[in-house]
């Protein structure tokens, strides 16, 4: 895929990827025994083959200038496949920590394999790898369509692409070693924050140096929700993840804050990432993706709008709504309830919106499993977002908090919404971009959709339900005013839950292995006499090639 490079890129790549190969063999001197050493040899063993992979095609013929008229979609190709190995990889690990729930002598007696150190790997693989890997691929795709302009080069993509997925390796093995930061959201090492930093800062870059050349005087309104995703998280992985390595030869770091506020930084940061990376990303990803395959315009472009700014204003103040009846001062909870309160307001305009979009298109949902797809994410975003601020005032979070009520919330908005969305978006782009007519299977898309649903539905109810009765009898109390059960009480009543999560996990993991065949197959399965076109998937004679420049769509 990265033959289109020219020979300046070429050299350009080989001089990165030597630097990169430099500090990891310093990384490895240094470290030693320490995990710091081990992410040095991943990184030698990453970049020494690309390397030579990277010479190897130096003296190929440069690229035609007609490349130059046409869009850049190898990045987005390539982050697609890897947003699907990541998500399978993920929820297999998830749902094994979930079965650890059930059956405890899962960890089969290895440090590695314990739920303390699987389950970071669970929620970076699938936040990070899948949720990242498909928000690069897919804004990529949509920037260009919607500027009508090219990617501003071939080679920072590849950077971008290359670099993040480096970082999800070394956070992943990271924790396996038992290396955090030892924060509520489990962080990876001291070196890796600031990889991801570069590789951030270039991936802005690229948004910017895009549209300043964009030959569409408008901005899509998908293009405002991924520019806020991408600003707004460099923000906060900056802010929240300032620390003070041991040494420059240990992975070890401790963060500046402590304390409460250190509490309140890592809730800001917290609920944040889940308003710009699983909200305002994916928001992006519906504004474009499901009026394109319902065939119907946006229902309001100022609703759109309103959204967005009322979505990026009003979530930057709610992260203390974690903090009810804690050392947090009580007029920042109150702010913090207040704000949760009133984003209800442009969350319910955003799904309200898409929804709308689909008046005159039902027949389509009812047809197209792809477009189901979008369809419920939209409606469990809706619903999502109502719980969350339900749950953020303060007397029904006395009864939620620190239960498994938390947990069904989370995987509402994290399978309802941010998986569903992404596996719409994709079974939609991947025709587009191998020039197919459709997926492989239509049928496979189907099962897909039904296994995830049910997934989801199992999960949560069965959280939704443990829960409320967690609360329910950790606040039970007798005539002597002394507690009516014990912990050890509440942890034998979850099990026929667990199993009930467990199972429902286990059948979203089934869909998502069905999705990773289907794309598969899709990508090495080409109708022998036509392909498709990449703007609206009518059939068109395969000697039409890469679709030149189009219109913003």
């Amino acid at each position: 895929m990265i033959s289109t490079l020219t020979k300046g890129e070429r050299e350009l790549a080989i001089v990165i990827l030597g630097i990169l190969a430099c500090v990891g063999l310093a990384m490895a001197a240094a470290g030693r025994a320490d995990p710091l050493g081990a992410h040095g040899w991943l990184i030698i063993a990453l970049c020494v083959p690309m390397i030579f992979f990277v010479i190897a095609g130096y003296y190929t013929p440069q690229p035609a200038e007609e490349r130059l008229s046409q869009y850049y979609d190898d990045p987005s190709k390539a982050g697609i496949i890897a947003a699907m190995v990541w998500v399978v990889f993920g929820l297999f690990v998830g749902d094994w920590v979930a079965w650890q729930l059930v059956y405890p002598d899962l960890t089969f007696d290895a440090a590695w394999s314990s739920f303390g150190r699987i389950r970071p790997v669970h929620t970076t693989s699938v936040i990070f790898g899948f949720g990242g890997n498909a928000l690069i691929a897919t804004s990529l795709h949509v920037l260009q369509r919607t500027s009508r302009a090219r990617l501003p080069d071939q080679l920072s993509p590849w950077f971008v692409l290359v670099g993040y997925n480096l970082f999800c390796l070394i956070a992943v093995t990271g924790y396996l070693m038992g290396v955090t930061q030892s924060k509520e959201y489990a962080e990876p090492e001291w070196y890796a924050d600031i990889w991801l930093v570069i590789v951030w800062v270039v991936y802005f870059l690229i948004y910017l140096r895009t549209l300043a050349r964009r030959k569409e005087p408008h901005i899509y309104v998908a293009n405002w929700y991924y520019m806020a995703f991408i600003l707004v998280v460099a923000v906060l992985h900056i802010v929240n993840n300032i620390a003070v390595p041991v040494s420059f030869g240990h992975a070890k770091s401790y963060s500046l804050f402590s304390g409460v506020q250190d509490a309140m930084t890592q809730w800001w940061y917290g609920h944040n990432a889940v308003a710009f990376f699983l909200t305002s990303g994916f928001l992006g990803m519906m504004y474009y993706y499901l009026p394109m395959r319902a065939g119907r315009p946006i229902f309001s472009y100022r609703m759109s709008i309103i959204s967005f700014w009322g979505i990026t204003f009003m979530y930057m103040w709610v992260g203390s709504h974690h903090l009810h009846y804690t050392a947090l001062p009580q007029w920042v909870q109150t702010l913090g309830m207040t704000f949760s309160l009133m984003l209800l307001v442009p969350s319910w305009a955003s799904a309200g919106n898409a929804l709308l979009t689909l008046n005159g298109a039902w027949h389509k949902v009812r047809d197209d499993a792809t477009l189901r797809f979008m369809m419920v994410a939209a409606v469990f975003y809706g619903l999502t977002t109502f719980e969350g601020s339900f749950m953020a005032i303060r007397p029904v979070n006395a009864l939620s908090h620190y239960t498994d009520w938390t947990i069904g919330h989370v995987h509402a908005g994290a399978l309802g919404w941010v998986a569903l969305i992404t596996f719409g978006s994709i079974y939609a782009v991947v025709p587009w971009l191998w020039k197919r007519e459709a997926m492989y299977s239509g049928r496979l898309v189907e099962l897909h959709f039904w296994l995830a649903l049910s997934g989801t539905i199992i999960y949560v109810f069965a959280m939704w339900n443990s829960g409320i009765i967690q609360g329910l009898m950790w606040r039970t109390y007798n005539e002597s005013g002394t507690l009516a059960y014990s912990f050890l009480d509440s942890l034998v009543a979850m099990h026929p839950y667990y199993i009930a999560r467990a199972t429902g996990g286990l059948l979203f993991f089934l869909g998502a292995v069905v999705g990773f065949y289907n794309i598969w197959m899709t990508i090495r399965t080409a109708p022998a006499a036509q392909v498709s076109d990449v703007r609206t998937d009518i059939p068109v004679p395969a000697s039409a090639g890469t679709p030149a420049l189009q219109p913003g769509e």
